[in-house]
């Protein structure tokens, strides 16, 4: 069992967080993650009616805060 525990520790020395998933980070700059995001962030927003909803919050919000 100690023996187990070695190796384990061996192996897992100098690893990151991301590497218990299998993955590597992204060095995708920002602003082409945001690119790609907004279609489908658009696309709910206009199926599921998100603008309306977000309306409604804010203005909620608004009457709770007396403007």
């Amino acid at each position: 069992m100690a023996d187990t525990a070695a190796r384990t520790m061996s192996r897992t020395r100098g690893s990151r967080a991301y590497a218990s998933f299998g993955t590597r980070p992204s060095r995708r700059h920002p602003l082409v993650a945001t690119a790609m995001v907004l279609p489908l962030a658009a696309l709910l927003v206009v199926v599921f009616g998100g603008w309306e909803a977000v309306v409604t919050q804010a203005s909620s919000v608004g009457v709770m805060l007396g403007r």
